[in-house]
């Protein structure tokens, strides 16, 4: 049921915001140098490596680790990096891997291939048997203002209380927290 929601929905989205989806496209490309999607190399259920999109929002030469280890994130963003960020408008892309099976609506969010502690300690939880989702019970939650073990703990609560109607309530309250803005740094 999970997967026939998924698609339908990412099905619906696709042809509401198609029209966003190239404009935004085209202003990445105008105000910054490399390609409008960046592919991130990130870790999917049963720890398998996939390649999830995102709009570009940092610059091509930023390292590869997640942005709240980077010294200083703000001097690594495009023009148009920290509004896509803010406005969550980057994760569009992630519709395509909705499509492809790589990503749910709802789930832990897919950590990156070289988080160790945070992969080291869903894999002892089995959160990693999960397909990851564009949001989830951690990001609605306190999204990366909490600790990493914090973060499993509400993964675990996610893996142990999963429903449709848990996520249903969760894209709500995503909905609402990217409207208000909350716990959205970048």
């Amino acid at each position: 049921m999970k997967r026939i929601f998924d698609t339908l929905f990412a099905l619906i989205l696709i042809n509401i915001l198609w029209l966003p989806i190239i404009l935004i496209a085209i202003m990445v490309k105008v105000t910054s140098k490399g390609p409008a999607i960046y592919w991130s190399q990130r870790i999917g259920r049963d720890n398998n490596i996939f390649m999830m999109p995102k709009f570009r929002s940092m610059l091509i030469s930023t390292p590869t680790k997640a942005t709240h280890l980077l010294d200083n994130p703000d001097q690594w963003l495009t023009p148009i990096g920290s509004f896509l960020r803010r406005s969550s408008l980057d994760e569009l892309p992630q519709l395509w891997s909705i499509l492809k099976g790589d990503m749910s609506f709802v789930g832990p969010r897919p950590a990156l291939f070289n988080q160790d502690d945070l992969i080291k300690l869903r894999t002892a939880s089995a959160v990693n048997t999960l397909l990851p989702g564009i949001t989830g019970w951690a990001q609605i939650n306190g999204r990366d203002e909490i600790p990493i073990p914090q973060k499993v703990e509400l993964d675990i609560y996610y893996l142990e209380h999963q429903s449709l109607w848990l996520d249903f309530k969760i894209i709500i309250l995503t909905t609402l927290k990217v409207l208000r803005r909350d716990n959205i740094t970048h």
